[in-house]
């Protein structure tokens, strides 16, 4: 039985032959026919995925040289374009649309010999924080089925976690990708904005959106991101700050390191109580190794949901628009009235509750007479954000700071209270409003049986360093969680 570690791990048994691609791929295709309870995939591409598996593995017989993601079991999340494939943002009001190109970052990983193997389940148009804005129906966490995964890529998230899978990718608007890691207990990853490519990424956010990476293992996801940090001609919003050079990732054991923290966000009193012990906790542990830990007063972290979710919604009215059932996407079988009745009909019956809330909202603050009272404010927030991030970083490398003020909640929590929902990105949406990478690093368990995490920040177009400190830390602190 074929247990996956690391990739330099599963490409040793490869040269070994103690293991084929196309045993490994139907291991997992079996997995993911006992697990679809989990409702973490969409559509599996079966019988591709064994095809690719066999002609890498006639390829590795006859001696070719192993590219850097051969045979590597990858799923995508259901907002990423794949040439011939349906590409659905979990909604209705693109039911049964093929994509006509893949999206640049998928054929990086591609064009190494990764097996793409399905794509996953996830919140509407990424529009939430636990699989439940669903048009295929909500995704259970694997270790408890009675709560949620997280979101919005909770189907990718869960598909690493129940290992039908061994990476994923997902997209991160405001924590889509660090809070579902946080919840299921693994390594989730957003790049700085402008690091990899969103061309064939459907948007949500066009100034937020960022594709990220699930994973159990620190070197693989530094991989994948190396390999994605490629320059893309489609994409003029992409990074002219160049990554360097992120795999192989050397751990950097005598390193001594210069955090921070927000006290306003340990000591929020939305947090539960034994985050905040572990995290202070592991403040202490920091200082106690030698490393530079200090406190920086943050006053504007009661602006960043309201200002994210303005700006947020705002681009959503915009890049939403385009779905009118004219060029692609569902048409009513209601006759209309009017040109205004036909689109009507359309948006009514395609897009979901939350989808349909968030569109509402960004018209509303994008219309006359409140455009400045909202829009205009929360760009200046995000604004001042950014310079503090900046002045920040001038004295220190990262940020530490919780992804959640709670584990994995039951579901049915956003029907009472969609509000509270939002409000608890508290932590995850300062990176996307500043364009600064994250991580969540799965460090802790709760006395619920439930895992959670650190999220770290550094600074922009800065992952290098993300990475390391989160090897040393995956290394160290892990076991004394």
């Amino acid at each position: 039985m074929f247990s996956f570690k690391t990739i330099p791990d599963y490409h040793q048994q490869l040269k070994n032959k103690t293991v084929s691609c196309k045993e490994v791929v139907e291991q997992y295709l079996a997995r993911i026919d006992h697990h679809k309870y989990l409702n973490a995939f969409v559509e599996v591409y079966a019988e591709e995925a064994l095809q690719k598996a066999a002609e890498l593995d006639v390829k590795r017989n006859d001696g070719q040289p192993l590219k850097k993601l051969h045979g590597v079991v990858i799923a995508i999340k259901d907002v990423i374009c794949y040439k011939d494939h349906k590409v659905s943002a979990a909604s209705a009001i693109l039911k049964d649309f093929t994509s006509l190109y893949t999206a640049t970052a998928l054929q990086y990983l591609i064009d190494e010999d990764a097996i793409i193997i399905g794509n996953c389940n996830c919140d509407e148009f990424a529009m939430g924080s636990s699989n439940e804005n669903s048009s295929y129906g909500r995704v259970l966490n694997a270790l408890d089925n009675n709560k949620v995964p997280g979101g919005s890529s909770g189907g990718s998230a869960v598909a690493v976690q129940a290992d039908l899978c061994m990476l994923s990718l997902g997209s991160d608007t405001g924590g889509s990708v660090r809070q579902p890691a946080d919840f299921c207990g693994i390594i989730g990853i957003k790049p700085s904005y402008g690091q990899l490519s969103r061309y064939g990424l459907l948007a949500y956010a066009s100034s937020f959106d960022q594709i990220g990476i699930f994973g159990k293992n620190i070197d693989d996801i530094a991989l994948l991101l190396d390999i994605m940090s490629q320059h893309d001609p489609m994409d003029s919003t992409m990074s002219r700050q160049p990554a360097g050079n992120l795999y192989p990732l050397p751990i950097e054991k005598e390193k001594k390191y210069r955090f921070c923290y927000f006290p306003q966000a340990v000591n929020h009193p939305s947090i539960d109580p034994e985050i905040k012990e572990k995290i202070t906790g592991l403040i202490q542990q920091l200082k106690n190794d030698g490393h530079t830990v200090k406190e920086i007063d943050f006053d504007l972290l009661d602006f960043i949901v309201p200002a994210y979710y303005v700006l947020t919604t705002a681009e959503a009215s915009s890049n939403l628009s385009r779905y009118d059932g004219v060029r692609f996407g569902h048409q009513s079988d209601k006759k209309p009235v009017d040109l205004n009745d036909f689109y009507l009909n359309n948006r009514t019956e395609g897009f979901g509750l939350e989808v349909k809330r968030r569109i509402m909202l960004g018209t509303f603050v994008l219309s006359t007479g409140y455009y400045d009272a909202y829009y205009s404010k929360a760009q200046k927030i995000r604004a001042l954000l950014v310079e503090k991030m900046n002045d920040i970083f001038q004295d220190y490398d990262a940020i530490l700071l919780p992804n959640s003020p709670e584990t994995a909640f039951e579901f049915g929590k956003s029907d009472k209270d969609p509000i509270a929902m939002y409000l608890a990105d508290i932590y995850t949406v300062l990176a996307n409003l500043t364009g600064l990478p994250g991580i969540s690093l799965p460090l802790f368990s709760h006395s619920n049986n439930m895992p959670f995490g650190l999220q770290l920040m550094t600074n922009r177009a800065n992952e290098l360093t993300l990475l390391h400190i989160s090897k040393a830390f995956l290394n160290v602190y892990e076991s004394r969680g």
